[in-house]
């Protein structure tokens, strides 16, 4: 059965186009590495709930949308070589200076699939 890791980043609007460059680049490098499948989705339809919702999950503020992304590994064995393989690349190398999204508000983990993948 595949594994996942699962992501949900708050990016602000006038950042997207420089976070997309590092996703097609993380995309590339996941996928070298072994990942069977990397996505990356921008919200478009996020309202701001009164309890729960995307925005309030990563603290979004009115300038932020919420990016969605999932990679799909074989199994957490798997997520955890390739994952080992990507931190070691040089690409990945982070600019803390540059980023173009506040990761303390970055939610992220890995989950086992129990329908689809």
């Amino acid at each position: 059965m595949a594994y996942v890791d699962g992501f949900l980043i708050p990016v602000p609007k006038d950042k997207i186009e420089q976070y997309k460059e590092q996703a097609r680049l993380g995309q590339q490098v996941w996928r070298e590495h072994g990942a069977l499948d990397y996505v990356e989705c921008i919200g478009d339809d996020t309202p701001y709930g009164e309890v729960t919702s995307f925005p309030r999950a990563v603290q979004a503020k009115e300038d932020e949308v919420v990016v969605f992304s999932w990679i799909v590994y074989r199994s957490r064995e798997h997520r955890d070589e390739v994952n080992k393989k990507v931190m070691a690349d040089p690409r990945m190398k982070p600019d803390w200076d540059n980023m173009p999204f506040d990761g303390k508000r970055m939610i992220f983990g890995g989950f086992q699939p129990f329908l689809g993948v």
